[in-house]
Formats: structure tokens, C-alpha cells, sequence
């Protein structure tokens, strides 16, 4: 393993079942996630075709669709998964996608936490024991996880769901994902914060908007945050069954 606080590479070899793993698409722009469950299968959350994560939850979806070949849905260990979405089994090399594999870790300190500097990566949060991860990935293949938002409910939200439990319970905020609130924590210490009027050179401006983007981050984070409770599976398929209904 190349595991470390630049790089959470991980070589297949050293794949366990229960793994939340990850893989970077379209020059690190961002990365699609889900659990590892053996075998050389991965059930994960996908706006997909062929159980290759390409959705964002936006507009952008119609330009990268129609730019995708007919390659991904041509696997001859997944089949035919192009009609497919929401929570899907795909083989290890479908969900790489021709990247890298990579092991997103858990219940580290808020030291390494916060010396990496992309979210969607590690959590300050303790995993649950292989056994319930399983179960939950598994129950969610068969019954879906809502509707897919880019925001509130995507595939690295789906992994972090099976990996803990966790859900958050506030509707104004955004979901469990460390991509989606790094995304916000920019933009907000960029926009926000009253502290960047304390300084005009660069060099100020950078370490103050740097590190209202940490802090942001951090109090962001699943392990951290207090709007979030443990929830049964089972309740949160019944519930988004009924939210859908309404």
C-alpha cells in the first residue's frame, strides 16, 4: 500500500471486504466512491452507464453523457448494466474506470484530517465492523438509496452511509460528503469571511482564506458535526420510499 497523508493508493492485493474505496475521474476533478465487498466486486451510487460513475446531478450530465462510448456497457462480467442507476455491482475494473484504486480511511485524527488537502478522502469518523457494512451495501443494492444529488446524496454519501451509519438529519445542509463540503468550504472562505478585510497583501489573504477553507472542512466533517444520527436501513429505505411518494 502507498498509504500516507499525499496519496491513499492501494493495491487490489490488499482489498478487504467492507473497504471504502475510491477512484479519481476526469484529471482529479472529482472522484467516485463505494464499498468493496469481494470477489472483485464493488456496489456503489450511480447516475451510470455500464456501472461507470459518470454523474454529477447537473446540467453538466447531457455534455459528459453524450460524450461517453458505448464501451462501458460491454463487460463481460457486469453485463449489460446500461439501462442501469442507483445503487449498482459492478467488477473492480467497470468501477475504476481505467483509474487508479484508492482506500478512503477512517477514525483519523483531526491532525490528518486536516493535512490533506482535498476532501473526500478520510473522515474523522470510526467505521462499523465489516459485518454491518456489508449487510447495509447489500440491503441498498436491492433497495436503492434516493435520489441522486450532487449536493446532499451521492456515491461518496452512499459509502459513508454503509460505512457508519451515519445520516444527517437537517434538509438545509449539505450531505456527508467530504467532496461536496470541500466545494462549499472554498467558496465560502473565499466569499464569506469577514477576516479576509484584516489583511490586503496575497500572502495574507491566502493564509486567511486557507484557513477558514480547514476550518470549514473540519467542522464539516461526519465524525464531527452534531445535525447526524445513527439510522437503521431499513427506516432510511422507508422513509425515502416516502419522501419519493410525496
Amino acid at each position: 500500500m502507498k498509504m500516507g497523508v499525499l496519496s491513499n493508493r492501494i493495491c487490489r492485493e490488499d482489498l478487504k471486504p467492507g473497504d471504502h474505496i475510491y477512484s479519481w475521474r476526469y484529471a482529479y476533478i472529482y472522484a467516485h466512491h463505494g464499498i468493496y465487498i469481494g470477489e472483485g466486486k464493488v456496489i456503489h451510487f450511480t447516475q451510470s452507464q455500464g456501472g461507470r460513475e459518470i454523474g454529477t446531478g447537473t446540467v453538466l450530465d447531457r455534455v459528459i453523457f453524450s460524450s461517453l462510448s458505448s464501451e462501458a456497457s460491454n463487460c463481460a462480467a457486469c453485463g449489460d448494466q446500461s439501462g442501469r442507476c442507483s445503487v449498482i455491482s459492478s467488477c473492480l475494473d467497470c468501477f475504476l474506470a481505467d483509474g487508479e484504486l484508492y482506500l478512503f480511511q477512517y477514525a483519523v485524527s483531526p491532525a490528518l484530517f486536516l493535512a490533506k488537502p482535498r476532501g473526500g478522502t478520510c473522515t474523522i469518523a470510526a467505521s462499523d465492523p465489516t459485518s454491518e457494512v456489508l449487510d447495509r451495501a447489500s440491503f441498498l443494492l436491492h433497495n436503492g438509496f434516493g435520489v441522486y444529488h450532487l449536493f446532499k446524496n451521492n456515491c461518496e454519501d452512499f459509502a459513508i452511509y454503509c460505512k457508519t451509519g451515519l445520516l444527517v438529519i437537517t434538509r438545509i445542509s449539505v450531505g456527508r460528503s467530504g467532496q461536496a463540503t470541500s466545494l462549499l468550504a472554498g467558496a465560502s472562505a473565499i466569499v464569506s469571511s469577514p477576516l479576509r478585510y484584516l489583511t490586503t497583501s496575497f500572502s495574507g489573504l491566502a493564509a486567511v482564506g486557507y484557513g477558514m477553507y480547514c476550518f470549514s472542512r473540519l467542522v464539516s466533517d461526519i465524525g464531527v458535526r452534531r445535525d447526524v444520527e445513527k439510522v437503521a436501513v431499513e427506516m432510511l429505505v422507508s422513509a425515502s420510499a416516502g419522501c419519493q411518494e410525496t
